[in-house]
């Protein structure tokens, strides 16, 4: 017992002089390596995990799944210097003019000629007409006065098109310093350069995941992103029956091109149930823009009817109403605007620059048995006309813009 009492003793003693002749800091070393190791180790088998789960289960969304959402996130190749911090806010493009009868602006609009968008001279080709002019606008009297350059409008092509149809242009509208036009045929957005279209993105219909070039027909700016919708009626047969609500959704589109496609289903509807419109009834929207002064939208309807929507009939539904609403759709107000002339409504507008979004200046388009013409009209958002309605063209022009 002493000579085991005696060893063991002794081994410690041993293991006491062995332990303080090693330095403090070779323990440790070897204690962190060890520890590093497995933390290594545990990452590498977690991350083998995460990665065999992803491949196993990652799967493309059905379309019927995105119908169900209220916004899909799709984003563009677009090669771009621009930036969400850069945002140009400069508007109008051109720098108004003061004069002793009032401010004078550089105002543009561009025509939706249908199938007659179809070059006769060149193949693949197809045209859009761009009108120049000045308004005059005296906020002392609150008076309009519009003239046009003289001589033929600039003509704007592209070889771009969809099943034989292009360029047949909706709208017009700056956006991060530059002048947009949209095709509501293929569903371009192009910049205005120099009296010349570059395509910027392409929209695709409904929920963006169709093979179908979205039919644009209005734009508007808010919160720097370029807001773009379509008709915001079911898509029907030309007697009236549903196919579709791929009109009923919108796009937002950032200044780099990014593109995001939201359901607006219900908004349309509340739009539409302020003038106690329900479905077969229907208006169509190519007239929408988003005030940041009044904090809320507004509608310039192109045609209204209680009725089952009729190819020929529509022609002959024009509407004279103004819709506003704020951003949750459910403060919603109706204003008359002048008298119904059945055969024309409302395509495009804009605030006149410096009004504090007080004056509203539109254009009205005309389709009658084949017959189309464009006329220009002026008022202030309590509705009283400044400007009667004036003809402008034969032909139609459905986007305006000061430029």
């Amino acid at each position: 017992m002493s000579q085991d009492s005696d060893g063991g003793e002794m081994m410690s003693l041993r293991e006491w002089r062995q332990a303080i002749r090693t330095p403090v800091g070779n323990r440790t070393l070897r204690i962190q390596t060890q520890f590093v190791s497995l933390v290594a180790f545990i990452g590498l088998v977690v991350l083998f995990l995460v990665y065999t789960y992803a491949v196993d289960h990652h799967s493309n969304p059905s379309v019927e799944a995105v119908k169900n959402k209220s916004t899909v996130k799709l984003y563009m190749p677009i090669v771009t210097t621009s930036s969400h911090n850069n945002y140009n806010t400069t508007y109008p493009l051109t720098t108004p003019k003061r004069t002793s009868k009032g401010i004078q602006f550089r105002i543009g609009m561009v025509s939706d000629l249908d199938k007659e968008s179809k070059s006769k001279t060149e193949e693949f080709m197809w045209l859009s007409y761009y009108k120049k002019g000045y308004l005059l606008w005296n906020p002392l009297s609150n008076s309009i006065k519009v003239s046009w350059d003289t001589g033929d409008p600039i003509v704007l092509k592209s070889r771009l098109g969809e099943s034989g149809r292009g360029m047949e242009l909706s709208e017009l509208v700056v956006f991060n310093g530059k002048l947009y036009v949209l095709d509501d045929r293929t569903g371009i957005v192009y910049e205005l350069l120099d009296d010349r279209v570059i395509p910027f993105v392409i929209l695709n219909d409904g929920d963006g995941r169709m093979n179908k070039g979205f039919k644009s027909e209005w734009a508007t700016v808010k919160q720097r992103k370029l807001f773009i919708g379509g008709l915001g009626k079911e898509w029907t047969t030309n007697t009236g029956e549903a196919v579709n609500t791929h009109p009923q959704w919108i796009k937002t589109v950032a200044s780099t091109g990014e593109v995001e496609h939201h359901n607006w289903f219900h908004k349309y509807l509340s739009v539409r149930r302020v003038l106690g419109i329900e479905f077969p009834g229907y208006i169509t929207h190519e007239a929408v823009v988003w005030s940041d002064v009044h904090d809320c939208w507004f509608f310039l309807p192109r045609r209204c009817s209680k009725e089952r929507y009729n190819d020929v009939l529509d022609e002959t539904r024009g509407c004279n109403v103004m819709i506003t609403t704020d951003d949750t759709f459910t403060d919603i107000k109706v204003l008359r605007v002048g008298n119904i002339i059945p055969t024309h409504g409302f395509s495009s507008f804009k605030f006149i620059p410096g009004s504090s979004d007080q004056v509203i200046v539109a254009l009205r388009s005309e389709e009658d048995k084949g017959a189309t013409a464009t006329y220009i009209i002026g008022f202030d958002i309590t509705g009283k006309i400044l400007l009667p309605e004036t003809k402008v063209a034969d032909k139609k022009y459905e986007g305006f813009e000061f430029i």
